[in-house]
């Protein structure tokens, strides 16, 4: 029985593009940055912060960066039951971005943020995103 082995250059150089590529659009992925909310940043709104996640692919590595003006708001990273309260836990709170331009690195699966300031988060200012 004879066994083949793959000795063309020209599928060789072929097979090393794709491989090439592949990681090509996977770090250019990996390393997007997402301004939440666009030119209008992180604040008050008419429109649902969860509208405009909808429009945008996420993926594990991205960075959302929240803008807004300092002292005015804040950004936090909490859990699931946190997000649908509205209250973040003391260990949550701990961890408060407040720089006015904070980034935020997104984890696989549901992510979410809310701003901790009295009756900012209901009033609009959280934000769930899925990073595939």
């Amino acid at each position: 029985m004879k066994t083949s082995t793959v000795s063309n250059p020209a599928v060789i150089s072929f097979f090393f593009l794709i491989v090439g590529l592949s990681s090509i659009f996977v770090s250019v992925n990996a390393s997007r940055n997402h301004i939440v909310g666009g030119d209008h940043g992180w604040g008050f709104r008419s429109g649902s912060y969860n509208i405009w996640a909808l429009h945008r692919s996420f993926v594990a590595g991205n960075t959302l960066q929240f803008k807004y003006t300092r002292g005015a708001h804040n950004v936090v990273r909490v859990h699931a039951a946190g997000y649908g309260k509205c209250r973040a836990t003391e260990k949550e709170s701990a961890k408060a971005m407040s720089t006015g331009s904070d980034k935020l690195t997104l984890k696989k699966g549901l992510n979410y943020f809310i701003c901790s300031f009295e009756g900012h988060c209901t009033a609009g200012m959280k934000i769930k995103v899925h990073a595939k």
